[in-house]
């Protein structure tokens, strides 16, 4: 590299003032960019210089999981051990949840034990905000409920721009379950705010035209909209979180909305194809689109590593992050 890695982080950084991060919704477009920037340097000087950096030492994360979770929680923990770290993890299943103590006396006692940030993914929407007002550490957003999931949001843009060069003029379809994800929520702050045109795409009982007033276009036909995508971001549909099936049959589903080799001779000739995971071959896409070469999945993880680093350095060791207070953002609970 062409400066200390530090030093490059610190002019990087300049701008950076948050103390938390909980939603891509709140971030300007600088915020993201300084993420996105951060991440990269940060990819460089892993290959560069080691996999292990000594950027966190003597700093202590604990990861808060209500929900399972492999990519993520791994990830995180990961990203942690890469900047020199010490991590603590939690499940809430065999802890003092299950005998009762509230999830803020769970937090406190974990923050306690000398945290300096607390990554969290509850089922609730606002978690990650009601910590933020609880605990003098950072928080950091591993997905509240259906609300947001804003480092999915970034590593997805973080691939989008590494293969494209901008997200700027793009037109990225998120398609499936638009209704229960919070990578949806998350890609649409943080896409828009870039600059790019977002579809979201999937069946009238996932996707209301309610979405439209987030600024993107609604369309319910995969194969109208396939000749216009740049991108094309594949979410599972989400069974667990419904009271009752949105669509007669997944077999009726996968026909209407799977990606597959038919339609892939449908799509652009550069056409990228994204997935959050865990993927369900079969259901929203087929073997060999998945393993194919438009595919970047395998990079959107390998990007989460980087994503996550970047946010916990610049939370925990930025030179001008700072305590702020979380505004309130805006509902979209009632989104559906």
């Amino acid at each position: 590299m062409s400066e200390p890695i530090d030093v490059s982080l610190n002019r990087l950084a300049e701008g950076w003032r948050h103390r938390h991060l909980l939603n891509l919704e709140s971030l300007s477009p600088e915020d993201i960019t300084i993420i996105l920037d951060v991440a990269e340097v940060l990819i460089a000087a892993t290959k560069s210089e080691g996999r292990k950096l000594s950027l966190l030492t003597g700093k202590t994360i604990a990861n808060l999981f209500f929900e399972n979770s492999t990519r993520t929680r791994n990830s995180f923990s990961l990203a942690a051990k890469r900047l020199g770290a010490d991590t603590i993890e939690f499940s809430s299943s065999g802890s003092s949840v299950a005998k009762g103590e509230t999830f803020i006396d769970t937090a406190k006692t974990i923050e306690a034990m000398g945290v300096d940030a607390v990554v969290t993914r509850h089922g609730t929407p606002g978690t990650s905000d009601l910590l933020a007002q609880h605990l003098d550490c950072s928080v950091l957003n591993a997905g509240d409920g259906p609300h947001e999931h804003p480092t999915q949001g970034l590593l997805d843009i973080l691939t989008i721009q590494q293969n494209r060069g901008s997200v700027a003029g793009l037109t990225v379809a998120l398609v499936g379950d638009i209704a229960h994800s919070r990578t949806a929520r998350s890609n649409i702050w943080g896409l828009k705010k870039l600059g790019a045109h977002v579809i979201v795409c999937g069946p009238a009982t996932l996707v209301s035209r309610k979405w439209e007033a987030l600024g993107v276009e609604v369309a319910h036909r995969l194969d109208d909209i396939l000749p216009r995508c740049d991108v094309l971001n594949l979410l599972r549909i989400q069974f667990e979180r419904q009271a009752a099936s949105p669509f007669p049959s997944v077999r009726e589903y996968a026909l209407l909305y799977a990606m597959n080799a038919e339609r892939m001779r449908k799509s652009k000739d550069n056409i990228l194809i994204m997935a959050p995971g865990p993927i369900n071959r079969g259901v929203e896409i087929t073997p060999e689109v998945a393993d194919g070469p438009h595919s970047v999945i395998l990079q959107q993880v390998s990007n989460g590593i980087a994503i996550r680093m970047a946010a916990l350095w610049l939370l925990l060791a930025s030179p001008t992050a700072k305590v702020v207070v979380a505004k309130p953002t805006e509902s979209t609970k009632g989104l559906a």
